[in-house]
């Protein structure tokens, strides 16, 4: 690994030392063509899915179609194109694409509704198939908010305070496969801490709110960190820009999600407390209940 980063030094002191240079590398449209490539068929699927859908059942939410576009987009050009290209040479470049791919993206693409979309798409016995699998021990586990926080900000200490950050320059396999983790862990843990899919289990606001903010000053933590002790095969300066990147970019999606995470527990609050007011009428109790029982993922 000591060579690893030897190399990683040179190269990095020959090609993109300073966002600047970065900035420079990104080109013109054409330079595009790869993350859309990628993205213009995810976005037809989603967008021909909710067209046909809404023949059938109510009809799909626009805003929830330009909210998985947006993900999708920003998911595609931090793996492909320019900033993927300038993330080799540039940690601050990579940690752009990080944000983009394992924080703003994952959360736009979880707000979408991408599984609840699936179901009403698939044929009937395909979507107890879907269902079956998604009620199942691992995707409980998988999705238990503990779970999910320790895969994605745990991959990330493990990523950037070990070589495993210099060795994925010099492997394809492995950046391909950190990537994915990236991705799959940003989406796992939005999705368990603001479920908007139908989830294996829904643990308590309380104990939702209590895991995310762990898990945030766990990533706030990790900023630091790097600012303080850069990551193999990065040059300092570069480092420090990187780290600031993280700490501040990632507060500003954090705060996103508080935003949205605040909201929908103060409405449902607002929704117990007179449902479970024994001094309603009782016509106002069951036409509440009827209306409950209504919702489901065809709405």
């Amino acid at each position: 690994m000591n060579s690893l980063r030897i190399e990683s030094y040179v190269r990095l002191a020959h090609a993109h030392g300073s966002m600047e240079n970065v900035q420079g590398s990104f080109g013109g449209i054409a330079e595009w063509t790869a993350p859309l490539l990628l993205a213009v068929p995810l976005m037809a699927a989603y967008l021909l899915a909710a067209a046909l859908t809404g023949r059938r059942y109510r009809r799909w939410p626009p805003l929830r179609s330009s909210l998985w576009c947006m993900g999708v987009l920003l998911s595609s050009a931090a793996v492909l194109g320019p900033l993927a290209a300038a993330a080799h040479g540039s940690f601050t470049a990579h940690m752009l694409g990080h944000l983009l791919l394992g924080m703003l993206g994952p959360l736009l693409i979880v707000l979408s509704a991408p599984v609840t979309l699936l179901l009403r798409s698939l044929p009937r016995e395909s979507a107890r198939l879907l269902t079956g699998l998604l009620r199942s021990r691992l995707a409980a586990w998988l999705s238990h908010p503990v779970t999910a926080a320790l895969l994605n900000v745990g991959g990330l200490w493990l990523l950037y305070a070990t070589d495993l950050y210099a060795a994925m320059h010099h492997f394809a396999a492995l950046n391909a496969l950190v990537h994915v983790h990236v991705f799959a862990a940003g989406w796992l843990f939005t999705a368990s801490v603001f479920p908007v899919d139908p989830a294996p289990h829904r643990t308590g606001m309380r104990f939702r709110a209590a895991v995310m903010i762990a898990a945030f000053a766990a990533h706030g933590i990790l900023g630091k960190f790097l600012y303080a002790n850069p990551p193999a095969g990065t040059l300092p300066e570069d480092a420090r820009s990187g780290a600031q990147l993280m700490y501040y970019g990632g507060d500003a999606v954090d705060l996103l999600l508080i935003i949205l995470f605040c909201r929908r527990w103060y409405r449902s609050a607002g929704r117990e407390i007179p449902a479970s007011g024994s001094d309603l009428p009782k016509k106002e109790r069951t036409a509440s209940v009827r209306k409950s029982a209504k919702r489901g993922i065809h709405s």
